[in-house]
């Protein structure tokens, strides 16, 4: 196992606060290559089904998407099509994922052996159900019904659903920074059972391992990516004895580390599980760009709120393997995951 060089520890959760000059390098932990899983909110949403899609040879577990939409979806219209509760087309966007099979992406019958997860709220104007609903119908045409699952919460605005009161965090009903709540419905630990199934009791108490800061720089980062990432590791994945598992956790827009803090990576839950289930969680990062980028289907648009790629802010490809921001959280994955015994 690689030994983290200059270790930041993040005092969330109850850790020991040990801050340096300078984040860590990027580690290699025991990691089963056959458990690795991606979920996402948001703009994290779309990630995650990009990253389930396009590297379905990497994901081998599966993906999950909180208020995300249709793989593909704004190349073939504008990508408020893809938004807003509208009802996007998935005609183009299921014919590229054939046409693409093998080649742009990783072979679409992988995906009949993967778990899928789909939450939505049903007060959700951001993105909302009937977005969420062709995500579903999409993905019937390549997954298993009986590895999917597909949940509307009640009374859920555009957030991600917990089941226990954050510090800041936004009523269930509104759409709000920092766009987590208690909605009486645990999330990430649903996904995490849906992707590895039952799991022991989640820890509300006092963390056991760390929260560490790494440098999401050089093949770790890209264009529209932050300088920092974060990885919460278990204490019990530490030395390398034990065979952990490793989920990938996108943050939604304005839920990056720079403009909520540790928010999302405290607030949601996902420690909770993996503190008591030999899982890794890893949160990349995206972060704030003004600068106007051409989009998929035509026009300029900035990325002030740090939404990860699913317009094409940073290339035609952004959705397929080799896409920049898709190939760093994939270069951070075949890291971690390098010390699997």
């Amino acid at each position: 196992m690689t030994p983290w060089n200059t270790v930041h520890t993040l005092a969330i959760g109850g850790l020991a606060a040990a801050t340096t000059a300078s984040a860590a390098s990027l580690g290699s932990y025991n990691v089963d290559p056959e458990s690795i899983s991606v979920s996402g909110l948001s703009s994290g949403g779309f990630m995650a089904a990009q990253l389930g899609i396009a590297y379905s040879d990497t994901f081998k577990t599966g993906f999950g998407v909180f208020a995300g939409g249709p793989y593909d979806c704004a190349r073939n219209q504008y990508y408020t099509m893809c938004m807003y509760n509208m009802n996007p087309s998935i005609t183009t966007p299921i014919a590229n994922m054939q046409n693409w099979s093998g080649a742009e992406i990783d072979d679409v019958a992988n995906l009949k052996d993967r778990r899928v997860y789909m939450q939505v709220g049903t007060s959700d104007t951001t993105v909302g159900p009937n977005v969420m609903a062709q995500l579903k119908a999409q993905l019937a045409e390549f997954a298993t019904d009986s590895n999917t699952v597909y949940i509307t919460t009640d009374g859920a605005a555009h957030t991600f659903p917990t089941d226990f009161d954050g510090a800041g965090n936004s009523p269930c009903g509104v759409a709000s920074s920092p766009f987590v709540s208690n909605c009486g419905y645990d999330g990430a630990g649903e996904v995490l059972k849906w992707m590895y199934g039952e799991l022991e009791a989640r820890n509300d108490g006092a963390a056991s391992g760390e929260v560490l800061e790494f440098e999401q720089t050089g093949s770790y980062g890209a264009d529209g990516m932050g300088s920092s990432g974060y990885i919460y590791i278990p204490a019990v994945c530490t030395d390398g004895l034990t065979a952990c598992r490793l989920h990938v956790a996108l943050h939604g827009c304005q839920q990056s580390y720079g403009q909520i803090q540790a928010k999302f990576i405290e607030n949601t839950g996902y420690n909770k599980w993996a503190d008591t289930n030999n899982i890794i969680i890893l949160y990349p990062q995206a972060t704030t760009d003004n600068t106007m980028h051409p989009v998929w289907n035509g026009g300029q648009l900035p990325n002030p709120n740090a939404c990860w790629d699913w317009v094409g802010w940073y290339g035609a490809d952004a959705d397929q393997k080799g896409g920049v921001q898709m190939a760093a959280i994939v270069s951070q994955v075949i890291q971690i995951t390098s010390g699997s015994a």
